[in-house]
């Protein structure tokens, strides 16, 4: 597993994070909490050492999943976990006309962090994240309170490090909230359909069956067999591609993949071994850009 550094945090990742969403109980169906297990230790074993997880997933279940197998991990030091607050409105994406006190008031900051300090029982949060984001709120009132309470739990060593999780495929609302050295990390949806961050971001530092409905599923079918058609020596699968798309950027720290079974783990973790594309290569996934957003407005 190859490494890379996380923003201006000083911490050394695998390329190839553990996206923890999956583990969220309730919100995915089809794997356990055995598996579960099962699939954070592979990752351990395979030289994961970046998880991503959030108090909203599964009402902080994939949190104490995470903490309950990896807290000797976090502990030393030697796996980094990320999380989020969740928006008090429990609404994604974060949208400008919202008012600020409805989705991030200072004391359900404060109250969230708490929350996943238990959840994962640990001291500190190696990297804490506002789940949402528009930057309109850096207007809004309430955002000084916000961010005192922000540097509050920073200077009382409850959180080593803050990042924003940005709206998806909107990289743009997010530009001015990242000129603030208190944000250190961006996570940003960034694919090979989605190539919006590389211009907008870059270069500055069951709700399924609704998202899938109507023509989408076809559709996305449609676009991941055109793709396929690139596979040969150089690429196996579909997800190779993906993922060793994302880490041929310099720009991207860490990808992280959802991954809720061992065999995941390790084939996602095996993409990080063979390295970034060609550039001949390169230049043919550039037709397949996507201008894709399925949530509504």
């Amino acid at each position: 597993m190859k490494s890379r550094t996380l923003g201006p945090t000083g911490y050394t990742v695998s390329e190839i994070g553990f996206g923890g969403w999956g583990l969220g109980a309730d919100m995915w169906r089809g794997v356990d909490d055995a598996m579960a297990r099962e699939a954070l230790h592979a990752a351990v074993d395979q030289g994961v050492t970046f998880f991503d997880t959030a108090l909203a997933y599964g009402t902080g279940h994939s949190e104490r999943l995470i903490g309950e197998v990896l807290r000797d991990e976090i502990r030393a030091g030697r796996v980094r976990v990320a999380t989020k607050v969740p928006p008090l409105n429990n609404e994604w994406p974060g949208r400008a006309n919202r008012p600020l006190a409805a989705v991030f008031p200072a004391r359900h900051v404060a109250a969230s962090t708490e929350t996943s300090l238990k959840n994962l029982g640990v001291e500190a949060l190696s990297l804490q994240q506002l789940h949402v984001w528009h930057d309109a709120w850096l207007d809004d009132p309430e955002w000084t309170a916000c961010y005192e309470q922000m540097v509050r739990l920073k200077r009382e060593g409850k959180v080593l490090h803050w990042g924003i999780s940005i709206n998806d495929h909107a990289p743009e609302t997010a530009l001015r909230v990242l000129q603030n050295p208190l944000f250190e990390t961006a996570q940003v949806i960034y694919n090979i359909y989605d190539r919006s961050p590389e211009t907008a971001l870059f270069p500055s530092g069951d709700w399924r069956e609704e998202y899938f409905s109507g023509d989408r599923r076809a559709e996305a079918e449609r676009r991941s067999m055109a793709l396929a058609q690139l596979l040969g020596e150089e690429v196996e699968t579909l997800p190779e591609l993906a993922l060793r798309f994302c880490v041929s950027s310099p720009a991207v720290s860490t990808v992280i993949p959802g991954m809720r079974r061992p065999a995941h783990v390790r084939q996602n973790a095996a993409a990080s071994a063979k390295g970034p594309l060609s550039a001949g290569l390169l230049s043919k996934l550039e037709a397949h850009a996507w201008d894709k957003n399925w949530y509504p407005d």
